[in-house]
């Protein structure tokens, strides 16, 4: 099992969806720095929201993890964040998951893409939804919940890629029979 390093967003959505202790399931060790933790923990606590109190109760039981970014990759991650266009946040997940030989779990597509430029493995919410279908720790029922709940509301999914989400599900559960 390896170790990710986790942006905010993935985070987020798999508590809105109650399904944050899957990344529990699928990695040693998951690893956010502090902003990450002020995005989704301290800002969601602060707007009243089930999904920050979910995270914190995670990194108070010790299974996320907060930590610094060592201060010797702070002008790497300015000059990442320029050259790529990118927040000095994003830059950072990039940054200290390749300084831990970790995985990144992040949504955003550019991300994700640039990510793999630097030779990362990338998860998303989808594919830690699928990986733990197939690992039986969950139903196809509860991907096409998480469809309807946050591809229709808040992960802007369009139609397609929604279809697409959810026949791989199907297969998935068909090859695990």
């Amino acid at each position: 099992m390896p170790a990710v390093v986790s942006d905010a967003d993935p985070l987020i959505h798999l508590a809105q969806i109650n399904k944050l202790y899957l990344i529990k399931k699928l990695f040693k060790q998951v690893i956010i720095m502090p902003n990450v933790k002020r995005e989704a923990v301290d800002e969601g606590v602060r707007l009243g929201r089930a999904d920050g109190q979910i995270i914190g109760k995670a990194i108070e039981e010790g299974w996320i993890i907060v930590e610094e970014v060592p201060k010797r990759l702070a002008s790497a991650i300015k000059r990442l964040a320029g050259d790529e266009n990118i927040s000095r946040a994003d830059a950072e997940v990039l940054l200290f998951a390749r300084e831990k030989k970790a995985e990144v779990l992040v949504d955003e597509k550019a991300l994700s893409n640039l990510a793999r430029m630097f030779g990362l493995k990338t998860w998303n919410t989808w594919t830690v939804l699928l990986e733990s279908l197939s690992k039986g720790c969950i139903e196809v029922s509860d991907i096409d919940a998480a469809i309807k709940e946050l591809g229709e509301k808040r992960h802007k999914l369009k139609k397609e890629q929604a279809t697409q989400i959810l026949q791989a599900a199907k297969l998935i559960a068909r090859k695990r029979r």
